[in-house]
């Protein structure tokens, strides 16, 4: 189905006034102002902190982020293809810092859900009425034989961007010699962002097209088929560069599962073949962040993920913590646009909660996701989810779509939304001035 974009227009409005709710009640707060703790300032919880202060100013809000800045995952892939440069999708806490009761930078360890408090490693204790853990993914190392410390030296995921690991990717590719092998291997689904991968080579192979023609790449994917926008991406990759034929700089092998890493071989093991490359770029297996497992939250699918009530993304398992983005357990997309989504759904679910009402039976929340194809190109796909309370569920909804075909026109649409989405979470001023090429 095409999306126009006149309808997701307005499918992002409905969802905006859903969420206005809150902003519309009468601040009948009570007298001791609730305490949130938020954990960690991504997508979610940045924006989570920004529209409950927004919608209820009585609320003593205390956001915990270990990072100096934020980094965008999303475009991070520019930043390894050389399109964009870190400090492009680099964006400072002030603004958000200025919105909230405390900005604590540091990392929490432990919380009591009892007692009802926050412990930090700097030594920080915080109490709340109702705690938020919005910390994204744990990268489950352990899963593959070999990938241990001094591994992750040389093999890089670049699955949580910053200087280490989206940099030091870059800087190995920057160091190919013409003619020398890429290898991704990526873990089955589900996991952050099931696009990326696929973005990943696209954006590598127009890196390679233009600066080292005769590299190739080895895409190792865990899982059976590409598992999204499976036509787009081939096709693109036909159309630029070479896929399906006998000179393709892709190519793509389902069910290869990365089991073990050698780095000094550099070479990578699966149930069938053991793959050598000059650069590996391996992405392990994920689950939610450690913290909700320390909490108890993290029971759905073995262990991995965290169940919620999608009316207030309250914890299914434990009372009073709400779960954000990638760590719940749903068919929800995990990604930065459904994470500020689930953001603002919480605030204004806690805005009801604190003054003494149920909130929204139905929620509704969008997600919309950009892939490039190559340095001029691109294409989307973008949901709508409503809450069905019969079984506790989001289910897709009329009104998204996905792209007919990479264009130029959604090339300028994904620069303006990851502007958008930024200043959003972030809470950017209207003149902020970005300085990414695309």
């Amino acid at each position: 189905m095409t999306l126009h974009r006149r309808n997701f227009l307005l499918a992002a409005g409905s969802l905006a006034g859903a969420l206005a709710v809150g902003a519309h009640a009468a601040p009948t707060i009570a007298k001791a102002r609730p305490k949130v703790v938020i954990v960690g300032a991504g997508f979610g919880g940045a924006a989570c902190a920004r529209y409950l202060k927004l919608w209820q100013p009585g609320v003593d809000i205390t956001l915990i982020e270990p990072n100096p800045d934020f980094v965008s995952c999303p475009m991070s892939n520019t930043v390894i293809a050389g399109l964009n440069k870190l400090e492009d999708i680099t964006f400072p806490y002030r603004y958000i810092r200025a919105s909230v009761d405390r900005f604590v930078r540091d990392t929490v360890t432990a919380i009591d859900p009892t007692r009802r408090t926050v412990s930090t490693a700097g030594g920080g204790s915080f109490s709340y009425d109702r705690v938020v853990l919005a910390a994204g993914v744990e990268l489950m190392f352990e899963q593959i034989q070999g990938y241990d410390a001094e591994a992750q030296k040389t093999i890089k995921h670049a699955w949580k961007a910053g200087a280490e690991q989206t940099g030091g990717l870059r800087k190995q590719l920057e160091a190919m010699k013409n003619g020398e092998v890429f290898v991704l291997a990526m873990p089955m689904a589900p996991f952050r962002c099931p696009p990326a991968p696929y973005e990943r080579v696209s954006l590598i192979a127009n890196y390679f097209k233009q600066a080292k023609p005769r590299c190739k790449i080895i895409l190792l994917d865990g899982n059976e088929d590409i598992i999204s926008k499976k036509a787009l991406f081939t096709t693109a990759w036909k159309k630029h560069y070479g896929f399906g034929t006998t000179n393709s700089m892709i190519e793509y092998r389902s069910n290869n599962l990365a089991r073990a890493i050698d780095v000094k071989a550099m070479k990578i093991s699966t149930e069938f073949d053991d793959v050598n490359g000059d650069v590996i770029n391996l992405i392990p297996p994920m689950r939610a962040a450690a913290i909700t497992g320390q909490v108890g939250a993290r029971t759905g699918d073995n262990g991995s993920w965290c169940p919620v009530d999608y009316r207030s993304m309250e914890s299914t398992e434990v009372p009073n913590v709400h779960i954000l983005g990638d760590s719940i357990l749903s068919n929800l997309s995990k990604a930065g646009a459904l994470a500020n989504n689930s953001g603002k759904l919480c605030a204004s679910a806690l805005v009801e909660i604190f003054n003494g009402r149920q909130p929204d039976p139905a929620p509704v929340v969008t997600s919309t996701c950009y892939s490039a194809s190559t340095d001029r190109t691109a294409f989307h796909v973008a949901t709508v989810f409503r809450y069905q309370a019969a079984d506790n569920s989001m289910e897709v909804q009329p009104g998204g779509g996905v792209s007919e075909r990479e264009s130029e026109q959604e090339f300028t649409f994904m620069r303006g939304w990851a502007k958008n989405i930024w200043a959003d979470t972030l809470g950017l001023p209207q003149k902020y001035r970005f300085t990414n090429r695309i």
